[in-house]
């Protein structure tokens, strides 16, 4: 009121006063920001999933999809005409067949439809190069030594029949530069204008990303450090009369639980921060460790990278520091420290479009920054059982989701094999898979003939077992594996490489396994192994030491069953190589052969030799045990199991 009587009076003495009339009128107001993460080319619902551990697996409902998650979106949209919808990368890669076979173009067409505006770049993003990035961004079609891939440009989700109009949204990548212009290899950032006021939005990928996807995907491009990036960007966003920041970024963490001296990584409530996302010895986790760092200027950050679901925030606080009363929330962290001290939200929604993040911000027009901050995490329920109204599919979007589905349909539905149990992609306490010692087989069965590269030995990065493909829904057994079913398990569409190693190298290369020794990452990377390849490592080991004893036991994978061909050696015995220079050939995909997941000695490998693609190498070996051939069994004694120890 004084402010009005203030300018009243101005008005009477300078009739062109115009500052008035925007100090009467400039109230603060709302903008709607809905994030999501690690898409993944997700179409279909990939499953059922629950607001929080405590829900029965029986009782979580069906989530996700193309169609739910654009109707969710328009849903939320229509609270507020002041929107925009982000993303924190990994959209594309590592896709299932739907999307993959088509080169992701479907991925990209579905999330035009769904809204998205500004998508930071995720690691998948580089999975097939820089070039593939470029194209999915700009449109056209897929091309081979001048030639277009059959199944580019469908367009069933493009404006004309055999076209690919591209991403009408724009991925962003501040901190991504390429080494010979010194230029982002993309936009670093995207502006939108709600009500004359500016909100810019920041899109990173982790620094790290050299060191998890094939290093001819980033050749030439340098990755810096996030939150130097970011505050560098500060400056030059005020220069544009900007206050209101907003950061995507593809790195993040896990809620833990913590029981006396142990925990472990959960996924304990969608909403929830669990353990303020520390590391399970209570040092910073990754994503904790960027915002520390991150300017005040920074009110907002929507993380991906890890899949887990968490809400670092109360329900509503004010980003500039005092937190709103809300009884319900008052017990949850109200976010992570920054450089200062205050408390910024940090959200993530799962992966797979399972969950979306709601985000009111609210913004002061005078100061033309973010005030407060209520962000909650939705799941895209199918059901409706937890939405407040009524939602159906997008007819539009389900359209095209089920033209992408007829097309793979006859590939995808195909049954190459029956198994009689289960196999996970999940590690025991040694680091062992069931997905990936099969795997491991398949690649060494596929390299092992004397043309294909006489392979002895194959290696498979656990990072690349993705989805538990080998698992029956239902539960049921004997079980109809389908090419689709094993796509999930093996979406890259890497190449077999074989290559001569020592002895030494490969004692030196089981050494790289290790976190923090000889350039691996700060996490265990325990690779999967073929049959007849037997270790035991010491957890108590320093680098260089914790692989105690290695045995290998010449066997013929191409035959059903396994046959062993040869008088079992040590390799290693008591952490001692027992012959350095004796040659082995291994198999290994060319994600790892160039040095991918930390695995440098593989670099030196010589007398390299391509093979077939791991998708194809495992279908083939598949095929070995379907009608009417007896049904893989994963217990079977011929497979050697277990093939990795630990002490």
């Amino acid at each position: 009121m004084q402010v009005r009587l203030i300018c009243a009076s101005l008005a009477l003495a300078f009739s062109s006063f115009a500052g008035c009339a925007v100090a009467q009128t400039a109230q603060p107001f709302t903008v709607k920001i809905i994030g999501f993460n690690d898409y993944h080319g997700n179409l279909e619902s990939p499953g059922t999933f629950g607001a929080n551990t405590l829900v029965p697996t029986a009782s979580r409902p069906a989530v996700g999809g193309a169609d739910y998650m654009a109707a969710f979106v328009a849903g939320m949209k229509a609270t507020n005409p002041l929107n925009v919808v982000v993303g924190a990368g990994d959209f594309i890669g590592a896709t299932p067949l739907i999307s993959a076979l088509f080169f992701d173009e479907p991925a990209v067409e579905t999330l035009n439809k769904i809204g998205l505006e500004f998508n930071a770049v995720g690691n998948h993003e580089f999975d097939k190069g820089k070039d593939e990035l470029k194209r999915l961004q700009n449109g056209g079609c897929k091309t081979t030594n001048g030639v277009q891939e059959a199944n580019s440009c469908k367009g069933f989700g493009s404006g004309v029949a055999g076209s690919f109009d591209g991403a009408k949204f724009k991925w962003l990548s501040a901190n991504v530069v390429e080494t010979a212009t010194g230029k982002t290899l993309l936009p670093a950032y995207g502006i939108k204008t709600f009500n004359g006021v500016k909100v810019a939005f920041i899109g990173m990928t982790l620094k790290g990303t050299p060191g998890i996807v094939t290093p001819t995907g980033v050749a030439g491009l340098q990755f810096k450090d996030e939150a130097d990036t970011v505050n560098a960007l500060v400056p030059r966003l005020r220069a544009q009369g900007v206050e209101s920041i907003v950061v995507l970024v593809h790195q993040g963490g896990f809620q833990n639980i913590v029981t006396g001296t142990t925990s472990q990584p959960i996924t304990s409530d969608i909403n929830g921060c669990t353990g303020d996302l520390k590391n399970t010895d209570g040092s910073d986790s990754d994503i904790r460790a960027i915002v520390k760092r991150l300017d005040n200027a920074v009110d907002l950050v929507i993380s991906g990278h890890t899949h887990a679901a968490y809400n670092c925030s109360a329900n509503t606080i004010d980003v500039r520091g005092t937190t709103l009363s809300n009884a319900v929330t008052t017990a949850r962290p109200t976010g992570m420290p920054n450089k200062v001290g205050r408390l910024v939200p940090v959200t993530s929604s799962s992966a797979f479009g399972r969950v979306l993040t709601e985000v009111d911000v609210t913004i002061n027009p005078a100061t033309r920054d973010i005030t407060a901050v209520s962000p909650r995490n939705v799941l895209v329920d199918r059901t409706n059982a937890t939405a407040t109204a009524a939602i159906s599919a997008n007819p539009e979007v389900k359209n095209v989701v089920d033209a992408y589905k007829a097309a793979v349909s006859p590939l995808a539905n195909a049954v190459v094999a029956t198994i009689t149990a289960g196999m996970t992609n999940t590690a025991n306490t040694a680091g062992e898979m069931e997905a990936g010692d099969l795997i491991a087989d398949a690649q060494l069965a596929a390299t092992q003939p004397a043309t294909l590269g006489g392979a002895q030995i194959a290696f498979m990065n656990a990072g690349g077992v993705r989805s538990p493909g080998f698992v029956s829904a239902a539960g049921t057994y004997p079980y109809n594996v389908t090419y689709g079913n094993a796509f999930t398990v093996q979406p890259f569409g890497n190449s077999l490489v074989t290559m001569t190693l020592t002895a030494q190298q490969l004692k030196d290369v089981l050494e790289q396994q290790f976190a923090n020794c000889n350039g691996q990452g700060s996490s265990n990377r325990i690779m999967q192994i073929s049959n007849g390849f037997k270790y035991t490592w010491n957890s108590a080991g320093t680098c260089g030491t914790r692989i105690v004893d290695v045995l290998f036991t010449p066997t013929d994978v191409t035959v059903v069953p396994p046959v062993v061909t040869g008088a079992a050696e040590y390799i290693v015995s008591g952490g001692v190589v027992q012959n350095p220079t004796k040659t082995y050939r291994v198999t290994v995909n060319n994600f790892m052969a160039t040095g991918g997941d930390g695995f440098g000695v593989l670099v030196g490998g010589t007398n390299q030799q391509g093979g077939a693609q791991d998708i194809d190498a495992l279908i083939a070996y598949l095929t070995g045990y379907n009608a009417p051939n007896a049904a893989y069994n994963p217990t079977q004694l011929e497979l050697a199991k277990p093939r990795i120890t630990r002490q």
